[in-house]
């Protein structure tokens, strides 16, 4: 991830407060779109140019494939997002809502990621949207994250294509009430507004899906 920044520093023995560190450090001078693409290219440089197409092949959309790999997350994120927990519950698998019943849901049982990092902004931006969009377009097998912003859990549910942008509630999603400045600032009792770092254009023009 530093490799995609300049002037910023990595410890010999990095911990994990420096990746949160620096995922904080990409959010600086780029808009929403721009600090998905970093993060979409970090995820493509450790990959061979091979990966994508062979894992097309070995791995179509299927309900095996989609139950494989939410083993394989639910053993291989746990430095990244703590413990989780592959769980059976009715997946949307076709575009006019058809479901099937799967055993292709991680829960993550309360998002170390999340948790550090204590804004929703990267969250969506940092690891959601990233995330789903590696798996749905660039492997072919669909995933959406929906991440709790009450208790801090996520779900990943390999085999269901994630929503637009701006139908997926993460997006009108307010700050944390106790960990963000931005929400601390707030005393007249109104509705909170989305959080500004789900998508910094937002007004601006329609929000891209990236």
């Amino acid at each position: 991830m530093a490799d995609q920044l300049e002037g910023v520093a990595v410890p010999e023995k990095p911990t994990y407060d420096d990746f949160v560190r620096i995922s904080s450090e990409i959010m600086k001078g780029r808009n929403s779109v721009q600090q998905r693409v970093v993060v979409r290219d970090v995820l493509m440089s450790l990959l061979p140019p091979e990966a994508p197409p062979a894992f097309r092949k070995l791995f179509p959309p299927t309900q095996f494939s989609a139950e494989f790999n939410a083993l394989i997350a639910s053993l291989g994120f746990y430095w990244l997002v703590g413990e989780s927990e592959v769980k059976e519950d009715d997946v949307v698998v076709g575009p006019n809502g058809e479901k099937r019943r799967q055993r292709s849901v991680v829960q993550i049982k309360k998002c170390r990621y999340l948790e550090s990092s204590g804004c929703v902004g990267m969250c969506v931006n940092m690891c959601k949207i990233p995330t789903q969009t590696f798996f749905t377009d660039e492997f072919g097998l669909p995933l959406t994250m929906n991440p709790n912003f009450e208790d801090l859990s996520c779900s990943m549910i390999f085999g269901q294509a994630p929503p637009p942008m701006t139908e997926d509630p993460a997006y009108t999603q307010p700050c944390f009430a106790v960990q963000c400045s931005i929400a601390a600032g707030r005393t007249d009792g109104s509705t909170p507004p989305p959080c500004p770092k789900v998508d910094t254009e937002r007004g601006k023009s329609v929000p891209q899906n990236v």
